[in-house]
């Protein structure tokens, strides 16, 4: 469950990808990048004015600079006082605006970033093959979507823009300096290599507490994912407290690794302004010894205090600009790794159309493995001919399960082939072949909306008529027209509300409404009681008809009439035949049959014990 080790502060290849997502938005970027230059050269302009005050009006200096606004400023005091407050407030003003339109310019650009890149992080997952989902935590996908998109946010919102931005004020900022004055501003800089190293050790704090942020951000995704969907089965065994502590262990871990984060956090930015106000103590000296000596202005050195603080600023902010350059490539490599990775089963180049009309199926020397070569089927061959209903019982772990999915390309064969109408499945395209299944699986699946969009799944060719029409042919109707809105009544996740028979209903109707020309039917009457299951043994009648079916049940009562049945036993197919056939042979299927019988039996008797001691307690059934 651990996360991958954090690549490198900076990787052009991951920029460049990153970048992409940015191009369609560049005139904002452009326009971002223009604004923040005019703010940081505003930045510049206030120390200036104050100079100039100062060396003009309050304290006049003899061998002060000349400005370029001298031409414009009154000689008198208080008017030009007032004229430059006025160009100061002006500086503020624009400023302002300046910097309210890059940030919302730039927070604009990265939600509509992270956007494009969660919707293809979707669209990719959805085209990742089964296999892949067994391999990898929920949590941790859901992580790489949500998470780590948001890294990249802080990157494309202020990150990419914000370090030009600083690196042009600084640039700014010296270059005025060193017009000013080139010894105090050799005095300032000397401070620099002190907050270098107090950078260089918060980076490498801050570095490390992020990277354990990050394992444990994944690690209670996971926890948490597994564990809510699990609650009653964690209930039911009584497991709360158990659960509730192993969560505290996790959750300690990402508060202990914030801790450290805070620490880092905590004693930098007071080293850095310890550092700046050390260095504003150096200029006072410093420059209060040159104007005695008259070898500079009172004007300079507070403009030289007001470009000091301002000098230390984007040092801090580079500091933790890195901070975000690190963790985004970081979250970049993780990200373009799922993005990068390539389904397993994919749909040819030139596909193969799905043959029109009723078609048969052929399971031709068939080998599986989910795993190397712990074979879950070996040599598994036999036919379903077109309209032909063939039942497939077993054990438990047999294969019975893993034919469908081979059937659907949920996963490929190691050898042998699986053929629809002589060609093999591995030649259509993948939707197109899915396209012609409904498949009923025992547990049955519903998604937040309404019973008619759980009936639909967003096919638009499926009217409300073809909805109804499934409905009450799998004799889903009559529950329906109880319900408030009846097919407009609301489903909430995983079909909470309803009982799980009334769930593997809305999955028949589902799969009716399709029109499928193969059906499959997943253990699909195991959730439904014994009068649900009658009715719904009619509407299979129907069903199946006309479709080549595909039956997998564990109640041998629901089976007997299909046309043929296959019996799986240790991942091989052992016997093929009729109900009767197979009970002639008195082999798998016929000790199968009794074992059933008999519990049928043995429960029929128990049901009369139960109905005459309560007759005789005075209760009537």
């Amino acid at each position: 469950m651990e996360e991958e080790v954090l690549s490198k502060a900076y990787d052009g290849r991951l920029m460049r990808r990153l970048l992409k997502y940015m191009k369609p938005y560049r005139g904002i970027v452009i326009a971002s990048l223009v604004l923040l230059l005019l703010d940081s050269l505003l930045q510049i302009i206030g120390p200036l004015l104050t100079k100039l005050a100062v060396d003009r009006y309050l304290v006049p200096a003899a061998h002060r600079a000349p400005s370029l606004l001298d031409p414009y400023l009154s000689n008198n005091p208080w008017t030009g006082l007032t004229q430059i407050a006025v160009l100061f407030l002006i500086s503020l003003v624009l400023g302002f605006f300046f910097d309210f339109g890059q940030t919302y310019a730039m927070q604009w650009t990265g939600q509509k970033a992270m956007f494009d890149l969660r919707r293809d992080l979707m669209a990719h997952l959805q085209t990742l093959d089964i296999a892949y989902f067994d391999r990898h935590p929920v949590g941790r996908l859901i992580t790489r979507v949500t998470t780590d998109v948001d890294v990249l946010n802080d990157l494309f919102a202020s990150g990419l823009v914000s370090i030009v931005g600083d690196i042009a004020m600084l640039s700014f900022i010296l270059i005025v300096m060193f017009q000013l004055s080139v010894g105090m501003t050799l005095l300032l800089m000397a401070m620099l290599p002190l907050v270098v190293l107090a950078t260089i050790q918060f980076r490498r704090v801050s570095s490390k507490s992020y990277r354990q942020i990050r394992v444990a951000v994944a690690r209670i995704n996971s926890y948490l994912q597994e564990h809510i969907a699990g609650m009653a089965v964690l209930q039911l065994f009584n497991r709360e407290r158990l659960s509730t502590g192993e969560f505290e262990e996790i959750n300690r871990v990402h508060m202990l690794a914030y801790k450290d984060s805070i620490t880092a956090y905590g004693w930098f930015y007071p080293v850095v302004e310890f550092l700046g106000m050390l260095s504003l103590a150096g200029l006072l000296a410093y420059g209060g010894f040159r104007i005695r000596q008259g070898a500079l202005t009172l004007g300079v050195l507070v403009a030289f205090f007001q470009y000091g603080l301002r000098f230390f600023r984007p040092i801090q902010d580079l500091s933790e600009k890195y901070n975000i350059l690190q963790s985004s490539m970081a979250a970049a490599e993780r990200i373009f790794k799922l993005a990068d990775t390539q389904p397993a089963i994919v749909s040819p180049m030139h596909p193969a159309p799905f043959p029109e009309g009723p078609v048969s199926v052929e399971f031709d020397s068939v080998w599986f493995a989910y795993k190397d070569e712990e074979w879950v089927l070996r040599d598994v061959s036999f036919q379903i001919a077109a309209g032909e209903t063939v039942a497939i019982v077993g054990h438990t772990g047999a294969g019975k399960t893993t034919l469908t999915s081979l059937l659907l390309r949920f996963y490929d064969v190691q050898k042998g082939a699986i053929r629809i109408q002589g060609i093999d499945v591995r030649e259509f395209d993948l939707q197109d072949l899915r396209s012609h299944f409904g498949v009923v699986l025992q547990d049955p699946y519903l998604f937040t909306g309404t019973v008619q969009s759980n009936i639909r799944l967003g096919t638009a060719q499926i009217t409300g008529e073809d909805v109804a029409e499934a409905a009450a042919k799998v004799n889903l109707l009559d529950f329906v027209n109880l319900l408030p809105l009846r097919f407009d009544q609301p489903v909430k996740e995983r079909g909470a509300g309803f009982s799980t028979g009334q769930k593997q209903l809305i999955s028949f109707a589902r799969a009716l409404a399709h029109r499928p020309r193969i059906l499959i039917l997943d253990e699909a009457t195991s959730s439904v009681d014994t009068e649900t299951e009658m009715k719904v043994r009619d509407a299979l009648a129907r069903l199946v008809e006309g479709r080549t079916s595909l039956v997998i049940a564990h109640r041998l009562s629901t089976i007997q009439r299909a046309d043929r049945i296959v019996v799986m036993h240790k991942t091989q197919l052992r016997e093929i035949g009729t109900h009767q056939e197979l009970l002639a042979m008195r082999g798998i299927y016929y000790k199968l049959y009794q074992l059933q019988y008999k519990e049928q039996e043995l429960e029929a008797k128990e049901g009369e014990i139960g109905a005459r001691v309560l007759g005789g307690t005075g209760f009537s059934l």
